[in-house]
């Protein structure tokens, strides 16, 4: 991650702690994240050289005009920066700051179904405590090829207990 990045995210997220928006600058940002994941030709635009900084400037406040001031002031800075490339890292710098500051863990969650909401809460306290978090905000991926059982990834870790890889593990033992 960009030292350019983490230094906009801070600065976004002191500004967000110190008008108490902290949570709906944070999802505008994810809403960002999305926009520029989802539509490269978007992202091509904006970061083209032969788009004028003014046009650049009104297409950014056209397309975030619903969202919480603070995070288009950023994105126009860092536009006009020339660093619209690093929009993702400021984005991923940000929630980690969120999440440090209330004690939460992003965390995906692989099932063959969707979870319930009392999995969920059961799942973020059981966790939450083994990585020192005070609870997990989940991801649920649904994925009918582990057959039963889960895998949870948090950071790096892998907390595997799919019958598919409890499958393979045996295969393997039985091979040799």
């Amino acid at each position: 991650m960009s030292q350019a990045a983490e230094r906009y995210a801070l600065a976004l997220f002191q500004t967000a702690q110190k008008h108490q928006v902290t949570a709906e600058v944070e999802q505008d940002l994810r809403e960002v994240k999305k926009v520029f994941a989802m539509t490269p030709e978007l992202y091509q635009l904006m970061v083209s050289p032969k788009l004028s900084s003014e046009k650049r400037i009104n297409l950014i406040n056209e397309l975030f005009k619903q969202g919480n001031q603070y995070v288009i002031n950023t994105i126009q800075l860092i536009a006009e920066r020339g660093r619209l490339n690093e929009v993702g890292e400021l984005v991923d710098a940000y929630i980690t700051l969120s999440n440090d500051a209330q004690g939460i863990q992003d965390a995906k969650v692989y099932s063959t179904r969707p979870l319930t909401e009392e999995e969920r809460t059961s799942i973020s306290t059981v966790f939450a405590q083994k990585v020192g978090k005070q609870a997990l905000r989940i991801e649920n991926i649904v994925d009918p090829s582990l057959i039963g059982g889960l895998r949870l990834q948090i950071g790096n870790r892998i907390y595997d207990s799919s019958i598919s890889t409890k499958l393979t593990r045996l295969q393997r033992q039985l091979i040799g």
